[in-house]
């Protein structure tokens, strides 16, 4: 449940409101982080003023913006829009590619919802999260880069705490009638990764497993062992549009599920 509070500007005229929405902390325990949202009144608009987007990745940045060597993490759960499928990534057309069609169909569409008449509760304004991915294939820990073709994947975005299951579902079916195609691929998708290890690793995707090596002999060295099961699985987000950054500088999150040796 959202709680507001209000702010004044200088000439004595309310000018914002504080709404504190409960996350978990590193701790595990639930705390209150307030997220500043402008409220532009008629003064305000006068002087152009406009409307600060929350930033998950400015907000997160434990999560988000992680150094290029290995830290531990620990996440909290979060909800998100999630495609599943099989098989290569890079096949033009192909499967991966018509997942990215639903879920940003369906993030702007919840985005966007401002100026609709579907009122979601708590709304305020952000930026939709980057793409993120889980992949894994069958009988192996981890992933193996030289068989892309055998990738199982879910393919995500980070969702709002304010999005409700109610609200995902209306965005699904708005969507599909905007779009006029199929979104019932699109679920809402609780993960709690918990304690994992994760980094930064700069270049290109086929040159992950040197930043995954580092990760491993990380771990060893300080009492923890990878911890993958099917729940539990090699994460990616990513920072870059790949489109438009060359291969050299993409940047990509890296976490891997861990636990303490011998548990």
């Amino acid at each position: 449940m959202s709680t507001f509070a209000y702010g004044y500007s200088r000439d004595g005229q309310p000018r914002m409101v504080i709404s504190c929405l409960p996350f978990i902390d590193m701790g595990g325990e639930y705390t209150l982080k307030c997220l500043l949202k402008y409220r532009i009144t008629n003064e305000s608009r006068a002087s152009g003023e406009t409307v600060m987007a929350f930033d998950y990745k400015k907000e997160y940045r434990e999560f988000y913006l992680p150094k290029e060597r290995p830290e531990i993490v620990t996440v909290p759960p979060m909800n998100y829009i999630a495609v599943r499928g099989k098989g290569d990534p890079n096949i033009e057309d192909g499967e991966y590619q018509a997942a990215m069609g639903m879920l940003y169909g369906v993030a702007f569409t919840i985005k966007m919802s401002k100026k609709g008449s579907h009122c979601i509760e708590g709304y305020f304004n952000y930026v939709v999260p980057p793409l993120e991915g889980f992949w894994w294939q069958e009988g192996i820990d981890g992933v193996d880069f030289a068989h892309k073709d055998e990738f199982n994947w879910i393919s995500v975005i980070r969702l709002p705490d304010f999005v409700t299951k109610e609200d995902f579902h209306w965005a699904v079916e708005e969507a599909a009638k905007k779009k006029k195609r199929d979104f019932s691929k699109a679920e809402f998708l609780t993960v709690d990764e918990g304690l994992c290890v994760q980094m930064m690793h700069i270049g290109p995707f086929d040159d992950e497993p040197r930043s995954v090596a580092l990760m491993d002999r990380y771990i060893a060295e300080n009492g923890y062992e990878n911890d993958f099961s099917g729940t539990r699985l090699h994460h990616e987000i990513y920072l870059s549009d790949a489109r438009k950054v060359p291969r050299e500088k993409l940047r990509t999150v890296i976490r891997h599920p861990i636990r303490r040796t011998g548990r």
